[in-house]
């Protein structure tokens, strides 16, 4: 119903368009010319090289805002290469909020040994994982049982009353 409406001239015009393609793609050398944006990526053009994986998705981590948070569970799974295999299998990483990595360690002497390594630790963790944010680094003893509560609790001062 449409084709109707159309004068003569209109009509030729688009059957010459559909058959030729659009005369304004062609140069005044009849050659014709690209219909694509000459700004447009182009298959093996420059800037098309296929990136590494781990690059994209770092870009993609650093887009989000990912990278902090990323690295503090990098320095939570590295732990044993950060202080060492002896190290690592008698501390363990508990939490890391507000810049500060909280680590158990398995004895009191082992939270006095982590302590008197904790500024090589700490260096260390800022050298690999600079973009972690950690500010500190504090070594906490073994939960040892309390006996204030619980079905063994004694009234008065209980087991440290040696003298009857």
């Amino acid at each position: 119903m449409r084709e109707l409406a159309q004068s003569e001239p209109e009509r030729v015009w688009l059957r010459l368009k559909a058959k030729f393609g659009d005369p304004e793609l062609v140069s005044r050398d009849g050659r014709r010319r690209s219909r694509r944006d000459p700004d447009a990526s182009v298959p093996f053009g420059k800037g098309r090289d296929p990136h590494a994986l781990g690059d994209v998705l770092g870009g993609f981590a650093a887009d989000r805002g990912w990278t902090a948070t990323l690295a503090r569970a990098d320095v939570m799974a590295h732990w044993p290469e950060l202080v060492g295999e002896e190290n690592a299998g008698r501390t363990e990483p508990v939490s890391f909020e507000d810049g500060v990595l909280t680590v158990r360690c398995a004895s009191t002497a082992w939270t006095m040994q982590m302590r008197i390594l904790r500024a090589e630790t700490t260096t260390r963790i800022l050298a690999r994982f600079p973009e972690c944010g950690l500010e500190s680094v504090r070594f906490i003893g073994p939960d040892l049982p309390s006996f204030s509560r619980g079905r063994r609790s004694v009234p008065g001062r209980g087991p440290r009353d040696t003298w009857g």
